[in-house]
């Protein structure tokens, strides 16, 4: 999206990035760049609305939500190691290691029998 005019900071940039401007997951000095932007262009302003207004909304509906326990730490942990460098095991972090995955089913099927 563009509204056609120049801008210091170009609309893609800030579409890219809108999601981080609204979790304020972005350095002051970028978000003072994103709302300067939106001062000047009313396209970004009203996607910005908009993705304001469906955030909320979700939260309203699902925010409410209990996070076990157990998923919550092995997320967390598995953010420390990507922040960290090391290497991220390719597993499903919400498989307990005491329930590994199901195996197959060994039950012969109509056509096997």
């Amino acid at each position: 999206m563009s509204c056609g005019e120049p801008h210091e900071t170009d609309c893609s940039e800030v579409l890219d990035h809108l999601y981080e401007f609204l979790d304020s997951e972005m350095p002051e000095g970028d978000r003072d760049k994103i709302k300067v932007h939106f001062d000047e262009c009313s396209p970004c302003l009203e996607k910005y609305g908009l993705e304001q207004a469906v955030k909320k909304l979700v939260k309203r509906c699902c925010g409410h939500d209990d996070v076990p326990t157990d998923l919550r730490a092995k997320v967390l942990g598995r953010l420390d190691l990507i922040r960290s460098g090391q290497a991220v095991p390719e597993h499903d972090v919400t498989a307990s290691p005491a329930s590994p995955a199901a195996p197959a089913s060994s039950t012969p099927t109509p056509q096997e029998s």
